[in-house]
């Protein structure tokens, strides 16, 4: 994928601009920076939901209908009337065409899936009834049956204590070593420094892209506080 001065906003109102960044094949980038600086607006420009004010998207192949993506937590979300297994196997539906039946193939790739999160034995729980951090296992379950190729992660541990938040992030270093291109907003500069290989600051002043040792020899590491989302003296 080929960013290119990209602006993005909504109503014609830009919220981020002039970003530019590539991401290849099995990359791990996160996504930082100060609050209302477009780092979600950018992720739902990237998977069409609103559409590009300037500049331009390029996707490699079959990246763009490739796409697994979790959203940050809703209500809604958190309290789906449905079993594990069922939540997970919807993740195939966009490449079911209008077969009204799972397969045997799809069957397989939603209970690998949800081996590879070790939920296994919540299969038949309801969705409903689990704690957070199994909850955004699942829905990680889910994204995985929707690509093998790019997952996109807006704010995947917030709320969740400091246990199951390392626990999360294993989990999607994990689906990255198996070869799945990881794009994650994050306001945990620390867990970004550690997991990624790649990150995109988005500031009101400017944005960065670059390696982890790049950003933390650059000026936006020196002047950004993780603490409050804000770049400090601000």
């Amino acid at each position: 994928m080929k960013i290119e001065d990209l602006s993005t906003g909504y109503d014609r109102q830009v919220v981020a601009e002039h970003i530019t960044f590539e991401v290849h094949k099995g990359d791990y980038l996160c996504i930082v920076g100060e609050n209302g600086a477009g780092k979600s607006t950018l992720m739902k420009t990237i998977l069409g939901l609103i559409p590009p004010i300037a500049g331009s998207i390029t996707y490699e192949e079959n990246e763009k209908s490739g796409i697994g993506y979790i959203p940050q937590q809703t209500d809604i979300q958190k309290d789906f009337p449905a079993t594990v297994k069922e939540i997970v196997l919807s993740g195939t539906l966009a490449g079911m065409g209008h077969r009204p039946f799972y397969s045997k193939k799809e069957k397989a790739k939603a209970k690998e899936a949800i081996e590879m999160m070790d939920i296994w034995g919540l299969r038949d729980a309801s969705f409903r009834n689990l704690s957070g951090g199994q909850k955004q296992r699942v829905l990680l379950a889910r994204a995985l049956c929707a690509t093998r190729e790019i997952m996109l992660l807006d704010e995947p541990v917030a709320g969740l204590d400091p246990k199951v938040t390392e626990d999360l992030y294993r989990l999607i270093r994990k689906i990255n070593d198996s070869g799945v291109t990881v794009i994650m907003i994050s306001h945990d500069i620390e867990a970004a420094l550690t997991y990624a290989d790649h990150i995109l600051f988005l500031g009101k002043k400017g944005s960065f892209f670059g390696t982890v040792e790049e950003y933390k020899n650059s000026r936006y590491a020196e002047t950004f506080s993780a603490g409050d989302g804000r770049e400090a003296g601000a």
